[in-house]
């Protein structure tokens, strides 16, 4: 396990919740309101009073009443004024790093990792374990242990600023035991687990549960290239590769919650056989290749700066996977016009380098007449994107509102 260096926030009040049910009353509306401005804040950092009040449609004293509220309770912080033309300097103010922290916890099939992130998305500790395949126990010692752990190395101040854990996790764990070569029913353990409540009954913080690759598309939407791209498609290569769709700058899954996962894609092979997009881009494709050379895949599990280059058996699944990447897309944007294809993953950034431009040289030699080919870019939030997802659940419950609902707000701001 690692750890990494922290620093010592101010502690903040708990924030006052909203009613479940209808009606407009004074408490509800004011924590609706400090959400709007502390969501608004996060997206634009360093905005003024003036700019926020434009951004959220509501009034300059409203917004003079929540900023105050904010800055006392440490969430807000003041930047250097900004002196223009004429009138007074405005005052840019900023999320408080200090303010809030958040556990994130990523469940893998071959690893898993555990991170303490603060309110504006760094990372300030990290604990990974890896294993030849999870099971449950281990899974909640890993999060007991690793809890504890944390909390031992930070100030008393830190902990009650804690907002909860949010934990990302593949749904279905027993399916594809034979890939990553568990024993025969070791993994039948998760049929029936409810990882949520077995999570919660052990510890005293609040917690969330969401599927990992969705989690991973929506750090790459709130801490990525999501600003940019209100309509994107989102791979992410793992153990398994997995994925997400955002329209409409939020992240859109369906109606059984399942829309965008990517993995069961029919793509054909070198071959020219059909086969599932998981089957040729995921990680562990990759790791039999190295065992059939007889090269040892562990560094495949260890963190994503200590990968080696394998030489040639690298290049084959980079090739093979980017081949079968460039006809998922191809087959996305026939159907959805997205504006990018986002390719990110659990590997260095010199690897997902060479996946990227591998897509790109690939879509190109595809047919694509009829299609408008989306920016195909690497993803900015990079191997931790899953547990940095997990992370954001707590602090978007407790904090900030919903990303649908913060973007329709500044829309019909910025329309009046």
């Amino acid at each position: 396990m690692s750890l990494t260096h922290d620093h010592s926030p101010s502690p903040t009040r708990e924030p006052e919740p909203i009613s479940a049910g209808g009606g407009a009353n004074q408490v509800r509306v004011r924590a609706y309101n400090e959400r709007l401005v502390l969501s608004v804040v996060r997206r634009h950092r360093g905005l003024s009073k003036a700019d926020i009040a434009r951004r959220t449609g509501l009034s300059a004293q409203t917004v003079s009443v929540i900023m105050r509220a904010l800055e006392k309770d440490g969430l807000l912080v003041r930047g250097e004024p900004v002196r223009g033309k004429v009138g007074q300097p405005s005052i840019p103010m900023y999320l408080n790093p200090e303010a809030v922290f958040s556990f994130g916890v990523k469940i893998g099939r071959r690893s898993a990792d555990l991170v303490l992130m603060d309110f504006v998305g760094n990372i300030r500790k990290q604990l990974h374990r890896t294993y030849r395949y999870p099971n449950p126990e281990e899974i909640l010692s890993f999060i007991n242990s690793g809890i504890a752990e944390v909390e031992a190395a930070i100030p008393a101040a830190q902990r009650h600023s804690i907002a909860g854990v949010g934990i990302a996790a593949p749904f279905e764990l027993w399916n594809w035991a034979e890939e990553v070569g568990a024993p025969e029913g070791a993994m039948d353990a998760w049929r029936g687990f409810d990882l949520q409540a077995e999570v919660s009954a052990r510890i005293s913080y609040p917690v969330y549960l969401q599927n990992d690759a969705t989690s991973a598309c929506g750090a790459e939407l709130v801490f990525g290239a999501g600003p940019l791209y209100p309509d994107f498609i989102y791979f992410y290569v793992g153990s398994f590769i997995g994925g997400g769709i955002v329209l409409n700058s939020s992240v859109f899954v369906g109606r059984t919650g399942t829309a965008g996962a990517i993995a069961p894609l029919p793509v054909r092979n070198k071959r020219g056989e059909t086969a599932q997009l998981l089957e040729i881009a995921s990680i562990f494709v990759l790791e039999n290749l190295l065992r059939e050379r007889g090269l040892d895949p562990q560094p495949l599990w260890y963190a994503a700066e200590e990968w080696i280059d394998f030489g040639e058996p690298l290049e084959i699944w980079i090739q093979d996977s980017a081949e079968a990447l460039a006809q998922a897309i191809v087959a996305a944007v026939s159907i959805v016009d997205f504006s990018a294809a986002i390719i990110d993953g659990g590997f260095p950034d010199w690897v997902r380098a060479r996946l990227v431009a591998a897509t790109v040289a690939a879509v190109n030699r595809l047919d694509l007449q009829g299609i408008v080919t989306p920016d195909i870019i690497e993803g900015v939030v990079g191997p931790q994107a899953r547990a940095i997802g997990g992370a954001s659940l707590p602090i978007f419950a407790r904090y900030l509102i919903d990303q649908t609902v913060l973007f329709k707000e500044i829309d019909n701001a910025e329309g009046n």
